[in-house]
């Protein structure tokens, strides 16, 4: 789950499994704790449909519909975490974007710590 924000989006529309929803209609059930923004909403309903999680209506209305049942699990245990254990939650997801951060930040320190190299005579033998 990318987000907090992605994830109540996810639990809102497991929330009601039969109802299709209008992104407009979701971005109202979210207000107030919810920023998300118009396009965030629209980029997490598309990773939800190709990720099997939900359907899109010919008339861009989405409903919660998993593909399998591990899926559904999944999704259940998501709103188990959410309503019992919300703050830990929020860290685990916070703690994943996190590290997805420090390890493409930790790509270009590499590059940088190994730059001497391109210059130095030893490197220069090493790569012929």
């Amino acid at each position: 789950m990318p987000t907090v924000d992605a994830a109540e989006l996810l639990l809102a529309l497991a929330e009601d499994p039969g109802r299709s929803w209008l992104p407009a209609e979701l971005s109202a059930k979210l207000r107030p704790t919810s920023a998300l923004s118009d396009a965030d909403m629209q980029r997490y309903l598309d990773h939800f449909q190709a990720a099997g999680l939900a359907a899109a209506d010919a008339d861009g209305r989405r409903q919660y519909r998993p593909a399998d049942e591990a899926l559904a699990a999944h999704v259940r245990m998501l709103a188990q975490a959410y309503k019992e254990r919300p703050v830990t939650l929020f860290r685990v997801i916070y703690a994943l974007r996190d590290l997805k951060i420090r390890s493409f930040a930790d790509a270009f320190k590499l590059k940088r710590k190994w730059a001497w190299c391109r210059s130095s005579p030893f490197c220069t033998r090493l790569r012929s």
